[in-house]
């Protein structure tokens, strides 16, 4: 019979110093790899690195500088709750507010504004209701009505158009400033700015390109907003006279 050759025996002390040198190797690659510190501002304006009053002041001149912008969310407000989706530039805006009562849409021009809204909208308007203004009220529901600039209305109604003002109105953090986590707003990475350590809103402050505020929570759970567009344009265009019709006498708003 024909002798195979026997494999070498291989001392249990070699075997033991094989084993180890190979976890030795595998455990030092894995502290090596651990040890690589991952930079979080790789790729980021670099925003982040600044103080939370920094973050916001850069936020706000983001915001100054910008021309255009679309505004979404709700606010609440003495009890009542405003969902808003508003596209908004230097010379007039449109848009769409819902309050459980009603829905209105509003655009302006430059300096014309216009307000389309629904029937219960324009019965609130009415000082009584009758027959007679339950029809007129059905005859606007859904047109366009032109508020006259001298309307008292003109001022509080325009002001969802006017992107300035109502930024300047709703971008508001109460109490000392603080740099909260890093948080993402639809897919974009931002760093967060709380006032009053959260309790006075919180801004989501974008970490890629120009530093604009995408999501504010105003204090004391007064309501989300979402910024998006900033600085895509957008056409605006006065409403056909087919569409438009005379309310015929002032307006009156909610306090």
């Amino acid at each position: 019979m024909t002798a195979f050759p026997r494999t070498p025996a291989v001392a249990p002390s070699t075997r033991y110093a094989v084993y180890a040198g190979a976890l030795c190797m595998g455990l030092t690659a894995a502290l090596a790899g651990c040890a690589e510190e991952v930079d979080p501002d790789a790729g980021t304006n670099g925003v982040a690195k600044l103080s939370a009053k920094k973050i916001e002041s850069k936020a706000r001149q983001a915001v100054e500088a910008a021309d255009a912008v679309r505004l979404s969310g709700n606010i609440v407000s003495h009890g009542e709750t405003y969902e808003l989706d508003m596209r908004l530039k230097e010379d007039g805006g449109s848009g769409k507010v819902t309050t459980e009562a009603s829905t209105f849409e509003f655009l302006r021009v430059d300096d014309d504004l216009y307000l389309k809204a629904d029937a219960n909208f324009w019965k609130s308007q009415e000082d009584r209701e009758s027959e007679a203004d339950a029809a007129a009220a059905g005859k606007l529901d859904g047109k366009y009505v032109k508020v006259p600039a001298g309307d008292p209305a003109y001022k509080q109604l325009s002001g969802f158009t006017e992107m300035d003002l109502l930024l300047d109105g709703l971008l508001v953090l109460h109490g000392g400033l603080s740099k909260g986590e890093r948080t993402e707003v639809s897919g974009v990475r931002t760093i967060r700015v709380a006032g009053g350590k959260g309790s006075g809103g919180t801004l989501d402050v974008s970490l890629e390109g120009t530093p604009y505020p995408l999501r504010f929570q105003r204090a004391g759970d007064a309501g989300v907003l979402r910024l998006a567009d900033w600085n895509e344009d957008f056409e605006l265009e006065a409403p056909g006279k087919e569409d438009i019709v005379d309310y015929g006498k002032k307006m009156t708003t909610a306090e």
